[in-house]
């Protein structure tokens, strides 16, 4: 290996998989295609992924993991109450859905596809949002700012309340007039009903 070449690593392997998505889409990026934009023989892409779906299953919990590592800091600060804790945190994951969407719309429909090919690992997402939501709400029953007989149910329901907000199959509606009303007016719903 010459000095001058990066070392191959999982991670320069995900960030030329989501170049190749961006600039062929799902149906059409393969790993060929991953494996020449980082001037190496496919064979050195799969001793990192097995699969090709390996790869596009990495590289969407990647994608995933980014928004669920954002939030993870609104969910550890203690400093803050839980109900501005819990209003930040559902506004942080609706401005990041949000900014997905409208940043790179490209890249969003692409992985709008992929998860529906990776069922677990969207499954595993949705699991570590609501775990964050069950940390929020617990603190706030602890400190009596909150009123639930089993946070993790309260949260799924929280969850579900603002799917509009955060699932991908509402992204259409985002950008449009009076959505940031229509997120506040749930949001307040939410509060007065978790209110102790």
């Amino acid at each position: 290996m010459s000095p001058t070449r990066e070392i191959l690593t999982a991670e320069r392997i995900l960030e030329a998989t989501e170049e190749v998505l961006r600039r062929h889409g799902p149906a059409k990026a393969t790993v060929v295609d991953v494996a020449r934009a980082l001037g190496v023989s496919h064979g050195s892409v799969y001793r990192h992924f097995r699969t090709k779906a390996a790869l596009r299953e990495a590289v969407t919990k990647r994608w995933l993991d980014r928004t669920s590592e954002a939030l993870s800091g609104i969910v550890a600060d203690e400093t803050r109450d839980p109900r501005t804790r819990l209003c930040d945190w559902l506004e942080g994951l609706f401005e990041a859905k949000r900014r997905k969407a409208g940043d790179d719309p490209e890249l969003f429909v692409t992985y709008t596809v992929l998860t529906g090919e990776t069922g677990e690992v969207v499954g595993e997402h949705l699991t570590e949002l609501i775990a964050q939501l069950t940390r929020i709400i617990e603190a706030g029953v602890e400190s009596g700012t909150f009123t639930s007989a089993d946070p993790a149910v309260t949260a799924r329901a929280v969850f579900h309340a603002s799917d509009r907000f955060h699932d991908p199959r509402y992204a259409g509606e985002w950008e449009q007039p009076g959505i940031g009303e229509d997120f506040r007016a749930v949001l307040d719903l939410i509060l007065r009903g978790l209110r102790a």
